[in-house]
């Protein structure tokens, strides 16, 4: 039995597992538990399975203390970078060392986080629209370009993502749309596909379909700053704003800097519990069911 907790942000849900853990296959051990109809369940979950496995191997000895995160995706694929489970490692750290700073090793880069009483706030990194670095096969960055009959524009902001500004997110088909674009030839790593929206408060809906969990979720932080700087690129937003992003799960609020994004939200802990390997025991719903909030809900 594997000793797991679960978390989300804005309901972007994630399975933590302390890298310390003997899990001979992570991507069979991903590929079981994120399953949304037959993956970890709990009477305190919000949702069976989950949108991915945190792996986080905490280094307590820094100051402040580190923490290297390794995502794997339900596919078995690994993320470079998630703005969600990022801000859930670093509350995951926090809640074992008491600081309310983290520094977290992603294989984007190493990125500060700060938790306060307005949850988690995450450095993310600057965005880059350089064909190379996205990356996509153009010469020039992608700026409301045509891909498989959506007009986009084509960010990195830790994985690449592809976004669309529609008048309303909630009458777009994602699940006949997106899969197009998130496979188009035009991404050599696939795309992350977002549709935003305006809000009269200034703010943007955000839908996301997500490469690597290869469906829609809740929320999803990396889109969220991706919608942001492609609002920004496009005159729509000014860096230095205060921008509220509206996923399905919830509100995230993100500032573009001269050099970084800047990710805040909220996180709670669903649970704690044992989880069994791929073709071994159960699945044992019945441990600790703490279900405490962390942060802003």
């Amino acid at each position: 039995m594997v000793g797991v907790e679960k978390y989300h942000g804005t309901g972007n849900d994630f399975i933590i597992v302390d890298a310390d853990e003997e899990v001979p296959d992570r991507r069979a051990f991903a590929a079981d538990l994120c399953d949304r109809e037959t993956g970890l369940t709990h009477p305190d979950a919000l949702k069976t399975g989950a949108d991915g496995i945190l792996f986080l191997a905490l280094e307590d000895e820094y100051s402040p203390p580190r923490v290297v995160m390794t995502l794997v995706q339900p596919d078995g694929s690994v993320a470079a970078m998630c703005g969600n489970g990022a801000r859930c490692a670093a509350k995951w750290v926090a809640e074992r060392t008491g600081a309310d700073v983290v520094m977290i090793d992603t294989q984007a880069g190493t990125r500060r986080a700060e938790i306060g009483d307005q949850g988690v706030t995450i450095e993310m990194g600057e965005p880059t629209f350089d064909p190379d670095r996205v990356p996509v096969d153009s010469d020039e960055p992608l700026v409301e370009e045509t891909v498989e009959g959506l007009s986009v524009t084509v960010v990195n902001t830790g994985v690449p993502h592809a976004v669309a500004f529609v008048d309303d997110v909630t009458t777009v088909d994602v699940d006949g749309i997106a899969p197009a674009v998130r496979n188009a030839d035009v991404f050599p790593e696939g795309a992350n596909v977002n549709f935003a929206a305006r809000r009269p408060d200034g703010g943007f809906d955000q839908r996301t379909f997500e490469r690597g969990v290869e469906a829609e979720t809740d929320s999803c932080g990396t889109g969220a700053v991706a919608i942001t700087a492609a609002a920004e690129r496009l005159g729509k937003v000014e860096k230095g704003e205060r921008i509220p992003v509206h996923p399905p799960g919830g509100r995230l609020v993100v500032q573009l800097t001269e050099d970084d994004a800047l990710l805040q939200g909220p996180v709670e802990r669903e649970f704690a519990g044992q989880a069994a390997l791929p073709d071994s025991q159960p699945i044992d719903t019945d441990q600790d069911t703490d279900a405490d909030a962390i942060g802003d809900d």
